[in-house]
């Protein structure tokens, strides 16, 4: 059986987006490939009420896999579970339950993506370790390394190394920002791939896969849409609190693009300045409905405006909180991904060391 083990340093750096854009282009090629994500520590309700991960039957479904998407997470960590492991009361022996979830998983596959856990601590205290998993299983194991700054990247890279020992098969650095490119190409590659940590590539910050649809924005404030005009999968890419003067809200405004501007239901005069620039949603706060005029002026531009309880401060923390993950949720985000990996991962490489055959020319 061949298999991948995909994991991370920390959450949100991207693991999910990899394995399921890495299912994609695999598939596209002809390759059959299987999923499974071993441990989760994030019950979700299907909804016939079954317990499962979110993620792994959102991979079930753009993989097309044939598969029951609660089988394809065979350990959800639960709090009763992890008292359950604590007491020493759990009878139940959870390596083996995984081990016969991969093997099931595995039949007539090319390939196994194993979506390991969002943190190289994640799974200890269950007796199920990132490293463990990807020694029982034979699989060798892809780190996702989120940019943040120059020295962090190259401790993460190491890091991931030193706890996966050999079983590490190499990094994937991603959301590098332009300005931090000539660092990673000229020194933290080369300096890693001496220190024997494989990169396999580079994928550059893209700020349309941290994105939030106005779908995802309106379910996350519990908020009411206003206007007729209201398209879910329309993306913001960036947030803007207006709280000033007219003139110096116009001149912040006219410098970003695709934004959702956050300004209290009465501020009439900076929601019209907002809506004279690339602005993608109102969002007001306070539940204080806006004047008829900017509803009209809204609609005419085809601008949502979303209206919601928290006050100003409230509403920004709720979405900081969830800006800048990766998600895939929109057709957009999910094939400017698979763009970005198909034209960054070292192919030539990355196949040789999954024992893969490349795509024939053609």
């Amino acid at each position: 059986m061949k298999a991948l083990y995909v994991t991370s340093v920390e959450p949100h750096s991207g693991k999910s987006a990899v394995c399921i854009s890495l299912g994609r282009i695999l598939q596209s090629q002809g390759h059959k490939i299987g999923y499974l994500k071993p441990i989760s520590t994030q019950p979700w309700r299907t909804p016939d009420g079954h317990l499962a991960d979110e993620d792994a039957a959102f991979a079930c479904k753009i993989l097309g896999l044939q598969a029951d998407p609660t089988a394809l997470s065979p350990v959800i960590i639960t709090p009763s579970l992890l008292r359950a492991r604590l007491s020493g009361m759990l009878k139940e022996d959870l390596l083996d339950k995984i081990l016969g979830a991969v093997k099931e998983a595995a039949r007539d596959r090319d390939l196994l993506l194993l979506e390991g856990g969002h943190t190289l601590r994640q799974g200890h205290a269950m007796g199920l370790s990132n490293l463990l998993l990807a020694e029982t299983i034979g699989a060798p194991a892809l780190a996702v390394l989120r940019y943040h700054d120059e020295l962090q990247i190259v401790d993460d890279a190491l890091a991931a190394r030193l706890r996966l020992g050999d079983q590490c098969m190499g990094v994937l650095l991603n959301h590098v920002p332009q300005e931090a490119q000539d660092f990673v190409d000229q020194y933290a590659i080369p300096y890693l791939e001496g220190q024997g940590v494989q990169v396999f590539g580079t994928l550059p910050r893209n700020p349309r896969l941290s994105a939030l649809s106005l779908g995802e924005l309106t379910e996350l404030l519990d908020a009411q849409v206003l206007t007729e005009t209201f398209d879910p999968d329309a993306l913001v890419e960036t947030f803007t609190v207006g709280a000033m003067t007219v003139d110096a809200a116009l001149s912040r405004f006219r410098r970003q693009r695709n934004k959702a501007v956050i300004t209290g239901g009465d501020r009439a005069d900076i929601q019209l300045a907002a809506l004279e620039t690339s602005t993608v949603a109102l969002i007001l706060t306070g539940n204080l409905h806006p004047s008829p005029v900017v509803i009209h002026q809204a609609e005419s531009l085809r601008v949502p405006i979303l209206l919601v309880k928290n006050n100003t401060m409230e509403t920004v923390d709720v979405i900081e909180h969830a800006y800048g993950k990766t998600r895939l949720g929109q057709p957009e985000k999910l094939e400017a991904f698979v763009g970005l990996l198909q034209e960054h991962l070292d192919w030539k490489r990355f196949f040789p060391a999954l024992g893969l055959e490349p795509p024939t020319p053609g």
